[in-house]
């Protein structure tokens, strides 16, 4: 099968983790006798460097005809001046909005050979397996109005939460077929004690649940799920919630795993179903990592890992994603590490390296 992949490297570490992505796709493709074109585009701050803007037409035209894409990560020191017009995040917000992606899903699971690779106690995450689904189009992102404006008592900002019902349906649809086809429990955060938005998230979560009898739904504020997720994460199947909670309790969650290095991400335009093809955006969670750049030292497998998830959710690779996912296994078993999960008597090995183990594993 041919397919053709849209690849946005970006700025700092992002061009060496997606080489890696490409080395490791290219070796599926040797392997199970596929055929990957990657046309690739710029996004964040090279390509306000470049065009001007965060987001050039001609990238988002790359993206709209693609089967998938690929991106590695946007930002850096250079552009970070709050007072700037653009900004390189800019890019990220405009693809998912020009894209319709409005389900981030980010699966967080703990190997069992970087159980000593957290800060946490093996027994608090031994068995943990879940994924965040976070809303992505709608919130304190997107909301309007949204500016900062000066006042004679000085200055103020403002942002609007604002959600509608179609965004939230759509989004616990999401969250709901994928408990339905893991183990059937579903915790849908909110700040309902407070937030008129919260309180109409839940109100249509409890009207949606009726079509999943098979499904158990657990209502949790935000603080608690946050407080939840360190002290009892192997509770957790899939969690579901709108932009801002998503962005952080993602982040907090990477903790479990011992690195942001090792968690993937996609971001879709439908709800995924088993045996069907949805267009989705793939990137590793992690940032840009100026200061760590050209040094071939980051970690690999959250790009990785992306790369299973774009196979398994976009190109309908059930088998080839499997695949992928074990060859990281088992080059993590052998003991290997790159420096963010490194342990005493394990191997450490650099950015190429890493991805060269995990190629010849795969194909």
């Amino acid at each position: 099968m041919k397919f053709d992949i849209a690849l946005l490297p970006g700025d700092g570490v992002g061009p060496e983790v997606a080489a890696e992505g490409v080395k490791v796709l290219e070796a599926v493709g040797r392997r199970f006798g596929h055929e990957f074109t990657f046309d690739e585009g710029d996004i964040g701050g090279i390509a306000i460097d470049r065009h001007g803007v965060a987001l050039p037409e001609e990238t988002l035209k790359k993206c709209e005809k693609s089967d998938a894409v690929l991106l590695g990560a946007v930002g850096g020191p250079k552009w970070d001046d709050p007072r700037a017009k653009m900004r390189p995040e800019d890019g990220l917000l405009g693809l998912r909005k020009g894209l319709r992606l409005f389900a981030n899903l980010r699966p967080v699971k703990v190997l069992p050979m970087l159980l000593d690779s957290t800060t946490l106690k093996p027994d608090t995450i031994r068995g943990v397996d879940l994924i965040v689904v976070r809303e992505l189009t709608g919130g304190l992102y997107f909301g309007k109005p949204k500016k900062q404006w000066q006042t004679a008592r000085g200055r103020k900002a403002v942002d609007t939460l604002a959600y509608s019902e179609k965004e939230i349906e759509r989004i616990l649809k999401v969250g709901f077929e994928l408990a339905r086809n893991r183990r059937k429990k579903l915790a849908s955060v909110d700040k309902a004690n407070i937030l008129e938005s919260s309180r109409l998230w839940r109100q249509i979560a409890i009207e949606l649940s009726a079509q999943y009898p098979d499904v158990e739904l657990q209502h949790m504020l935000v603080d608690a799920c946050a407080m939840r997720l360190i002290q009892r994460p192997a509770d957790f199947d899939v969690i579901v919630t709108e932009n801002m909670f998503g962005d952080i309790l993602t982040d907090e969650a990477s903790m479990l795993v011992g690195s942001m290095g090792m968690l993937p991400s996609a971001s879709l335009a439908g709800v995924p179903k088993e045996g069907e093809r949805t267009f989705g955006l793939y990137e590793p969670i992690h940032g840009s990592a100026p200061r760590r750049a050209g040094q071939n030292i980051v970690n690999p497998i959250a790009m990785i890992m992306s790369v299973a998830m774009m196979l398994r959710y976009s190109l309908g690779l059930v088998k080839e994603a499997g695949a992928v996912e074990k060859a990281v296994s088992d080059v993590l078993d052998q003991g290997y590490r790159t420096y963010d999960i490194m342990e005493q008597g394990k191997k450490q090995v650099g950015t190429r390296e890493m991805g060269d183990l995990i190629a010849t594993r795969v194909g």
